[in-house]
């Protein structure tokens, strides 16, 4: 009897269950495309894809744009990118000859020669093909301290954030036999002692986060099977994800975090003592940095007050673990915990720790510096300066705990990048290897420049340009902005914008909107959930200003963003459609009614808010691109397009932008990589091919 009723319930619910999903389909006519590998979404695709190759590569400046793109993207003569494991650099490399890539390795001294002479680790093409399978490199996840003899690989399949991890012995350079092998899923991982790895992975029914990730962290021993894991820490279901931060310094000490991510920003920090957890006084908005002389090295990304004064947001911050458990009536003085307090107009992009000092990439009004700070306990943190040259941005490259030596780069639009060896103890860098140009930059010019929004906020944006060029609105302009996360955009060298757009007779401008982290934490927090229009309106400010300078006009301006600020070209789309004649929509995300409910959209609430709060949902439902699409309006025709392995963001908004233009006879063309998760490609031609298709899109409206 009592299985009979149950059966009886379970067929009701299952009915009720289906007339939501119909109502649904009612309501949204194009759930089915949210179907990501479904027969129906993807002869979609296949379909959609024939018909945008079919007009953009029938151009005849496609072929030479894929030409020129691919020969920049596989040139042999790039930077190799150095990351510092123990004594030695590694390096990660793809070309023509090595599509998906070779990890390889040589000296410090070697490296800074003229022509390394690298030992290939793992040849990635020979692996996926003796595998069969489809294998993109996901880098190095962590490695054994302080010996740095076995790191755990990270592979994905065809790019999604989803890994599978393997221990590789550096020694011997190969999988270590029987070693740590961590199956597909989202997961986290950091090495607890030589035989004992802290792991946070899909362990099974419940133990994933609505958002994707993994909230229970166990430990896993050497031979150990994953069911027989020990629990050691566990966050909630309703937080975005839990995960652990091994930190260690060249003295010996090590520190063990366990966080729980209460959204994309705020954290809750245990410490794992001898005598088991305890909670951290750190502020809930931080970034742990590192390690030095025993002391947590962060960033508070929100005012602070703890000891005495209130710590600014953007201040970069040093205490042990001991000084953050909270005591009654703490007086003590704070003078040796503040390294860094950054100004209005300032922001802390990076920052590394090295055996005796901190570095810092530190930018004003968008311009990069490069600082090493010396710990002098109660005398403070001198500072000093490396160098950098002016209306540059500084990178931090790669550094180590066990070295003073790291390496860092510096670009700007203009001038190929240059790698520079350092020594933040002393404060001497040597230049090691420079870009050869990829572009006649001879003939351009770069200036900044201020919008003003519609609250007043003035907006940085910079221009670049012909240093000939007409301020008659006739020239092609492309925007791009990004505007979220606290995601800084700062000067930058690109051989792709030089060689297929301004060698071509294009502008283009890049606008430091608010949503950012240009000038700091405030910058980000301005545009915050139902204040994101704040974001928008600085990017349509920028568009405005462009026409009124005469620098271009709607007939030439075209816009680009990506991911967050595919979001952004939604929105201005569907605000602003008589501004722009092309709309480069990338990886987006646009139903912004349901991007909760897809990929790890749920992870964003503390970026966008959540329909499950009124007010938030009442924004949302304002502006969501998907859901203000009006059959009425004449908009240009975008170009947007997606990948169908990104499990970040997911394929599903730009599929059901492009139908839902499509059944209201708008033009559109919409592109879909099947591979190459949250990016353009699995491998480099993958990329150059979407690359060209974006710039032949932008020739095609701007240009003719």
């Amino acid at each position: 009897m009592h299985h009979i009723a149950t059966l009886a319930a379970i067929t009701f619910l299952l009915g009720i269950g289906a007339g939501v999903a119909r109502a649904a389909e009612a309501a949204d006519p194009f759930l089915w495309l949210e179907d990501v590998n479904g027969e129906r979404a993807m002869s979609w695709v296949k379909a959609e894809n024939a018909k945008t190759t079919g007009v953009l590569e029938a151009d005849p400046r496609f072929a030479s744009l894929f030409a020129d793109e691919l020969r920049i993207a596989q040139a042999k003569d790039r930077i190799p990118a150095p990351e510092m494991i123990g004594d030695k650099i590694y390096n990660f490399w793809r070309d023509a000859d090595h599509v998906r890539g070779i990890w390889r390795v040589t000296t410090a001294a070697d490296y800074a020669g003229a022509e390394p002479h690298w030992t290939t680790v793992l040849d990635l093409d020979a692996l996926a093909k003796a595998e069969k399978a489809n294998w993109v490199w996901g880098g190095v996840a962590t490695c054994r301290k302080p010996a740095f003899d076995r790191c755990l690989i990270s592979l994905s399949d065809g790019g999604e954030d989803a890994t599978t991890l393997r221990e590789f012995d550096m020694t011997r350079g190969r999988f270590v036999p029987g070693g740590f092998d961590l199956p597909h899923s989202k997961q986290t991982v950091d090495w607890l002692d030589d035989d004992t790895l802290l792991v946070g992975r899909d362990w099974g029914p419940g133990t994933m986060t609505g958002s994707g990730y993994p909230f229970v962290m166990k430990t896993l021993k050497r031979g150990q099977p994953l069911a027989d894991a020990a629990e050691v820490f566990r966050g909630l279901p309703s937080d975005v994800s839990a995960n652990s931060v091994v930190v260690t310094d060249e003295h010996g000490h090590k520190v063990v975090l366990f966080l729980r991510s209460l959204d994309f920003f705020h954290f809750e920090t245990y410490w794992l003592t001898d005598h088991g957890l305890v909670r951290l006084a750190l502020p809930a908005k931080y970034n742990i940095q590192g390690l030095l002389n025993g002391k947590l090295i962060f960033t508070t990304e929100e005012d602070w007050t703890f000891d005495r004064p209130t710590y600014k947001a953007g201040s970069l911050l040093a205490y042990t673990p001991a000084e953050l458990v909270p005591v009654a009536d703490d007086d003590g003085s704070n003078a040796d915990h503040l390294i860094f307090a950054a100004g209005a107009r300032q922001s802390v992009e990076e920052v590394a720790v090295t055996k005796d000092r901190v570095v810092a990439a530190i930018f004003d009004n968008v311009r990069g510096s490069l600082v090493s700070f010396e710990d002098q306990g109660e005398r403070g943190w001198p500072a000093t300066k490396l160098p950098v040259a002016p209306d540059s941005s500084v990178s931090l490259a790669t550094a180590i705990e066990t070295s003073d030596a790291f390496y860092y780069g510096v670009d700007s639009y203009l001038d190929p990048p240059s790698l520079f060896r350092a020594d933040a103890g002393t404060g001497a860098a040597v230049r090691i290897k420079t870009l050869p140009p990829r572009f006649d930059s001879a003939r351009d010019s770069v200036d900044q420049c201020e919008a003003t929004s519609t609250d007043g906020t003035k907006v940085p944006y910079f221009v670049v340009h012909p240093k000939a060029v007409k301020l008659d609105g006739s020239n092609p302009t492309i925007l791009y902005a990004y505007g979220g996360f606290q995601v800084s955009l700062t000067p930058a060298y690109s051989g792709t914008i030089g060689k297929l757009w301004l060698e071509r007779g294009g502008v283009y401008v890049v606008a430091n909107i608010r949503g950012g982290g240009e000038f700091g934490p405030a910058w980000h927090e301005a545009a915050l959930k139902t204040h994101r229009q704040l974001a928008w309106d600085d990017f349509a400010a920028v568009a405005k200003d462009l026409i009124a300078r005469g620098i271009t006009s709607p007939r030439r301006l075209g816009i680009q963003g990506g991911s967050n600020g595919g979001l952004l070209m939604g929105v201005e789309f569907t605000q602003h459609p008589e501004l722009f004649r092309a709309v480069d929509i990338q990886v987006p995300l646009l139903d912004m009614l349901r991007f909760e409910q897809i990929a790890a959209g749920a992870s964003w609430v503390g970026e966008y808010g959540s329909v499950a709060n009124p007010d938030e949902r009442a924004f949302l439902e304002q502006t969501s691109p998907y859901a203000n699409l009006k059959a009425e309006v004449d908009y240009p025709m975008p170009l947007i397009w997606t990948t169908t392995k990104d499990d970040r963001v997911g394929p599903q908004h730009a599929r059901k932008f492009a139908a839902k233009l499509a059944s209201m006879g708008k033009p559109y063309l919409y592109y879909e990589v099947i591979e190459g998760g949250h990016g353009a490609g699995a491998n480099q031609e993958e990329e150059a091919r979407t690359t060209a298709l974006e710039m032949t899109y932008f020739a095609e409206r701007l240009m003719d």
